[in-house]
């Protein structure tokens, strides 16, 4: 029976193109011999790290950046997987909400906090004379608006899955074989993402997020968004997602306004990446 999935798995096109690039891949990291992934816990840096670690071993080592733009949930998150899986990591707190640039919150906002975060992820390299530095970056991710793809060029970091052309869900199905848990783990973006550009960015706000999302999550919902204009939360979750949400809006209203929010809405377009993006920006 394992020789006839493995003969199915081999005249699958989709297997056997996502397969090729798995070794593409592999290939890649072995030519770099010596590196640093920034990792986030998320599905393309988890199977990023998992390859980097059969491919280069001890040569291979993930960072871990924490700070006001990161849900303790999911920071917490990433250091359990990490050690789970055996990943040797290093965390590095940084503050982005210290540069004004990053703060003022313009729609170049990624690229200035890139600047500030891989600027500082390459000068830990140094220091563990580790001479490349990766991102997750997908070939998924060129459709999306990104302005901060340009501060990882400028840099020099490199993005291997873009590289060998591993889309999203290729990434998803081989990080499912590999038995990693992050396979179907719904897609994450920092809390910036939640306020409306031009909006200046403050961690109390950030907070207040955080604990709306958490909200929401221990009710189930593990996909969602909550965006926040003023004293208005703007609720996104997948349109499948609306009837058990109706089914308890008082009490999640009610929830939310503790939290300092006069009005609570429930997004009827559902949850979309990046909705806050300018016109154009895809994503």
């Amino acid at each position: 029976m394992a020789n006839k999935n493995n003969s199915e798995n081999q005249n699958d096109p989709e297997n056997a193109g996502s397969e090729g690039k798995e070794e593409r891949l592999r290939q890649y990291l072995a030519g770099l011999g010596r590196v640093l992934i920034a990792y986030s816990g998320g599905v393309d840096s988890t199977y990023l790290m998992a390859v980097a670690k059969e491919v280069l071993a001890d040569g291979a080592r993930a960072v871990l950046v924490t700070g006001a733009m990161q849900a303790e949930r999911e920071r917490s998150e990433a250091l359990n997987l990490a050690k789970r899986l055996g990943f040797p990591l290093n965390v590095l707190e940084i503050d982005v909400l210290s540069s004004a640039e990053f703060a003022a919150n313009p729609p170049e906002r990624c690229y200035h906090c890139k600047k500030e975060i891989f600027g500082r992820i390459l000068a830990f390299a140094r220091q563990l004379s580790l001479p490349s530095v990766l991102d997750g970056t997908n070939f998924s991710d060129q459709s999306d608006f990104r302005p901060g793809r340009r501060a990882l060029s400028e840099l020099g970091v490199l993005s291997p899955l873009l590289e060998v052309d591993l889309t999203k869900g290729e990434i998803r199905e081989l990080s499912r074989r590999r038995g990693l848990p992050t396979w179907n783990k719904p897609a994450m973006a920092c809390l910036a993402t939640r306020v409306p550009y031009g909006v200046p960015l403050e961690d109390h706000v950030l907070r207040t997020v955080e604990r709306a999302e958490e909200v929401l999550l221990k009710h189930g919902f593990e996909e969602c968004r909550v965006r926040v204009h003023g004293d208005l939360a703007r609720i996104e979750i997948p349109p499948s997602r609306f009837e058990g949400f109706l089914a308890e809006y008082r009490s999640l209203a009610a929830l939310l306004q503790d939290l300092g929010f006069r009005f609570v809405t429930l997004d009827l377009m559902g949850l979309r990446s990046g909705s806050l993006n300018p016109p154009g920006g895809v994503a």
